[in-house]
């Protein structure tokens, strides 16, 4: 159709969103932009059956086969930018790993624009081989794609460092404003509303759970510790968090069915963010939404996100202390779960952030 505008999102496993932050955004934009009438198409990698038509929603799901591993996504990628250069559209890719293959775009003229995600290169969890292929991709994004978008103002002066400010447009993530769960999920667990604090993070070394684990165990706090993640007692790291568990951590499991997530969200007394690198954290500006109390690890990226109204940890000891005073007090609680809800409001609404995209996709 003629003046329709047309956009290809690359990067994720795809749509519908059953993985992660980048899958849920890819869904959100799309469907957003579906409604705005444009026509938008999603890369999705299959490996095995497909249970979803080719036509989600109105969204136009480009289906390519391709097995799991770094291995499989390296081809879903290419087969991905190979078949976006026989389309007209705008391309939209989310993440950087593989932006080597951006060229491919760039050398066709094709309008692209790249969310450049963390600063993947510093995660402790990579190798040597793999931190040096993402810090290469880093640094080949800036001439594979116009604009960069940095989901976090500390990540666009990370990479103002090697590309000129004005091709990086800075437009953070987004959450639903949550104002209410049925609470009854939780008794499967065992939990009472405002009986229990909350984590959830991928149990990394670099996501401070066993710093918060073995705070939260240095006492009795009267309080159970829900910890949301899947724990393999093949990982050194992730039997190392366990044993630091005190009797009153629950390990629950990876969790997705949204209304248990809400409900953990909605009735936790306090929230606890370990991450120490990365942007703007889904998960993070998540509980923003929920309105929870936040207890973040003490670093630009959690600072700027939560605010100042927050409270911050830097190690075991810090955070010791911190849950000692937070946990007495209902009335700093109740003034931090009310700064939660103004600073989501502020900066981290769906409306806001898909709105800012499509201003920048369509100019």
């Amino acid at each position: 159709m003629p003046g329709v505008r047309r956009l290809l999102i690359l990067g994720t496993r795809g749509i519908p969103a059953a993985h992660g932050g980048f899958e849920t955004f890819a869904e959100r934009l799309a469907l957003h932009l579906v409604g705005r009438g444009w026509a938008v198409e999603v890369a999705c990698q299959v490996d095995g059956a497909d249970p979803h038509p080719a036509l989600w929603q109105g969204v136009r799901r480009m289906v390519i086969r391709s097995p799991g591993g770094a291995l499989g996504t390296l081809i879903f990628d290419l087969r991905a930018t190979l078949a976006a250069l026989r389309r007209p559209a705008v391309v939209l890719t989310l993440g950087y790993n593989t932006a080597v293959l951006g060229l491919l775009l760039r050398l066709a003229g094709r309008r692209h624009a790249m969310n450049m995600d963390g600063i993947e290169w510093q995660r402790a969890k990579w190798s040597w081989p793999f931190r040096l292929w993402f810090r290469a991709n880093e640094r080949i994004a800036g001439y594979a794609a116009r604009p960069l978008i940095a989901d976090h103002p500390a990540i666009a002066d990370h990479l103002a460092r090697h590309v000129r400010r004005d091709r990086i447009a800075v437009i953070p993530y987004g959450a639903d404003r949550i104002e209410a769960a049925d609470p009854a999920p939780l008794s499967a667990l065992g939990l009472v509303p405002g009986g229990y604090c909350l984590v959830i993070a991928r149990p990394e070394p670099e996501n401070s759970i066993r710093e918060i684990v073995a705070a939260f165990s240095a006492r009795p706090r009267g309080l159970r510790l829900v910890v949301l993640g899947r724990f393999d007692p093949g990982v050194a790291y992730h039997r190392a968090v366990r044993e630091a568990a005190s009797g009153e951590v629950v390990f629950a499991g990876a969790i997705y069915d949204r209304a248990v997530v809400d409900a953990l969200r909605c009735h936790a007394a306090l929230y606890i963010h370990g991450h120490q690198v990365g942007g703007t954290n889904p998960s993070l500006v998540e509980a923003l939404g929920a309105g929870n109390a936040v207890l973040a690890h003490d670093n630009r990226f959690n600072r700027w996100v939560a605010g100042a109204e927050m409270a911050y940890f830097a190690g075991v000891e810090d955070c010791d202390a911190a849950l000692g005073a937070l946990l007495g007090d209902a009335g700093r609680l109740a003034a931090m779960r009310r700064a939660a809800r103004a600073r989501h409001a502020e900066a981290f609404t769906w409306p806001a952030v898909l709105g800012a995209y499509e201003r920048l996709l369509a100019g």
